[in-house]
């Protein structure tokens, strides 16, 4: 008969599973040429997306200000991920949009990903890692792509 282990090992595994991938993605991407890519960048940058967004829009999404949201688009500005220009629908409103740089760095995320995934199937299996992945998909929230998170983004 096995004993359960303690309530709170299960988000403390979750959170260093998360942590472990997340950490190995940043180092490959430093050494295929983005070094200064942080983990906040790749939720702020899929949040972007192919169209483009305001900061305003980009602040409803992530959870915070029109002013937090500024400062992020700002320092990716500077990293060379994003752009601003006037949109063309409306010449008053100002998009934000990714360079070839951010598209670069989120198709290499998404290739390092596939590996790390890759890794984890050779370590437990491909039958359980897809198990786990599926149990995660039953006890989350379905709208994967929601970056709200109270607290997460703020300043």
């Amino acid at each position: 008969m096995s004993i359960d282990p303690p309530g709170f090992e299960l988000p403390l595994r979750l959170f260093l599973g998360f942590r472990v991938l997340i950490d190995e993605l940043h180092a490959e991407l430093a050494r295929q040429g983005h070094p200064h890519a942080r983990p906040m960048h790749g939720f702020v940058m899929q949040a972007i997306g192919t169209e483009g967004t305001t900061a305003v829009d980009l602040g409803r999404t992530l959870g915070v200000s029109k002013q937090a949201a500024g400062k992020t688009i700002e320092t990716l500005e500077r990293l060379g991920y994003v752009e601003r220009a006037r949109d063309s629908r409306d010449t008053r409103r100002k998009i934000v949009r990714l360079t070839p740089s951010g598209v670069d760095v989120l198709a290499r995320s998404a290739r390092i990903f596939d590996d790390l995934r890759a890794r984890w199937a050779a370590v437990i299996g491909d039958e359980r890692l897809r198990d786990l992945e599926a149990d995660l998909r039953k006890v989350t929230p379905q709208d994967v792509f929601r970056l709200d998170v109270p607290g997460w983004f703020g300043a």
